[in-house]
């Protein structure tokens, strides 16, 4: 399948907008268009472009400012600038501010093809290098997956052998285990791995969006539809798609993914042709499937097909021995790359992380160390850690011991302060952005919302 490419024209005169987009757009491409360098930066922001095509003199900002921000901003587009006056300076200027060229008006239509067509080549060949050399770096997927452990290890052997095939995956395992690096791991040793690696969270986007984002719209499906839009299973085309949450996914959503996996083909809301698709679906739940088959919340069709193969991701409770090289890899990321000593961590510490039951698995291991480095002063302490876990919540569980002191405990306060904690400690990790605290918690947004509400804590702005 072949994916159209996307072009911003950028002019104040209409009539060269207009021009541009006509000639263009003739050619197979689908054209945007700007009347000045601020609305171009606005569309940037909302989508992605291949190839931007600007005047240079315009009212405002003008295109070398453009350029400049697409740039900075490290936007994967190539950029054309197009002028009236040209002169040598800035023609130079352009080329080191990272134009790929530079053309004069009048210009010949032939030239300015040619031009387009050289440009998106390029932009291609860049982002396939880019992509190489991030797979390389990242020795294929699997730096980002800390541990020695036997079941790691295990894990490990089982990625490789399933990457090599197209089968479908799903994953399983408790929030926080790290799920999409599995998924990113199979695509990145796959026979795919050069192509995209598409992923969405199911549980984050309401149904009715969520629809269009899998599946795309046709212009005039519905108000506010006014263009084409490629949904995400287009968009990874002859890569992977990964589903994550699809426990969530809704009983109607279900049976048009059915469709998709036995058919291997889409159509766009509004549309009325089937479009082929090539790509490896690969899903992950914290939920049990096939519990949720036996309640019929979720189709028992789906669910055969969807595991194929099954790759189960263990909770840090059955690695803890993974433990000592998480904290040491987090500690690196939260000091922005500072040396590790032993002595960054007190022996009292490491005693109470090795024995915590760590019910938010390798996320929240995370987020203690980034509290615990902000607290400590660099040094993690047991006074940098949370009362959750000095309080010696143990994860070798016996009957009773270690777990409950002499004299009781009040489990509802203890645990209300627990997730108070944890909802605060959310909420400042993402700056008070909602919905990203939800997603460190492994919680939907309406469950975090129903939590800050329970402690007076939700302001009624849903962000």
């Amino acid at each position: 399948m072949v994916v159209t490419k996307r072009l911003l024209v950028v002019d104040d005169e209409l009539s060269m907008r207009e021009f541009l987009a006509i000639m263009l757009e003739r050619q197979g491409y689908e054209v945007l268009v700007a009347e000045s360098a601020e609305a171009a930066i606005t569309l940037l922001r909302d989508q992605p472009i291949d190839l931007v095509i600007s005047d240079v003199n315009m009212p405002g900002l003008s295109g070398l400012d453009l350029l400049a921000q697409i740039k900075r901003q490290e936007l994967p587009c190539a950029v054309l600038l197009i002028t009236a006056y040209t002169t040598a300076e800035k023609a130079v200027e352009a080329m080191k501010l990272g134009a790929y060229d530079y053309i004069a008006k009048p210009f010949k239509v032939n030239e300015v093809t040619v031009l387009v067509q050289k440009a998106l080549e390029n932009q291609a060949l860049q982002s396939e290098n880019q992509r190489l050399r991030q797979e390389v770096a990242e020795r294929r997927g699997f730096s980002s997956i800390i541990g020695k452990s036997k079941c790691m290890q295990d894990l490990y052997g089982l990625i490789e052998k399933v990457a090599v095939s197209n089968a479908t995956v799903l994953i399983h395992g408790e929030s926080g285990t790290g799920k999409e690096l599995v998924a990113k791991a199979i695509h990145a040793n796959s026979l795919r791995r050069a192509r995209a690696f598409v992923a969405i969270n199911c549980s984050a986007i309401p149904e009715t969006l969520l629809e269009s984002e899998l599946f795309g719209y046709q212009r005039g499906a519905f108000t506010g539809a006014d263009r084409d839009k490629a949904g995400l299973f287009e968009q990874a085309e002859g890569g992977s798609l990964f589903l994550d949450e699809i426990g969530d996914l809704a009983l109607s959503l279900q049976a048009k993914l059915l469709r998709v996996l036995q058919e291997r083909e889409v159509r766009r809301i509004g549309g009325k042709v089937d479009i082929k698709v090539d790509v490896r679906m690969i899903a992950a739940s914290n939920r049990d499937l096939a519990a949720m088959v036996r309640t019929g919340n979720f189709r028992e069709d789906l669910f055969f097909r969807l595991q194929v193969i099954d790759v189960r991701v263990p909770p840090l409770r059955e690695r803890s021995e993974d433990i000592p090289l998480l904290i040491e890899h987090f500690y690196r990321r939260a000091t922005g790359g500072a040396q590790w000593q032993p002595e960054n961590i007190t022996p009292e510490a490491l005693q109470l992380l090795l024995d915590y039951f760590f019910p938010g698995n390798v996320r929240e291991l995370e987020n203690l160390v980034e509290r615990a480095v902000v607290l400590g002063g660099n040094t993690i302490s047991a006074a940098s850690l949370p009362s959750g876990v000095t309080m010696g919540t143990s994860q070798h569980r016996g009957v009773g011991e270690g777990l409950i002191p002499a004299g009781g405990l009040d489990l509802e306060s203890l645990l209300n302060d627990l997730e108070r904690q944890y909802l605060e400690a959310s909420l400042n990790l993402s700056k008070g952005v909602k919905k990203r605290a939800a997603d460190l918690l492994g919680l939907s947004f309406r469950s975090f919302r129903y939590r800050l509400a329970k402690f007076g804590m939700d302001d009624g702005e849903s962000v």
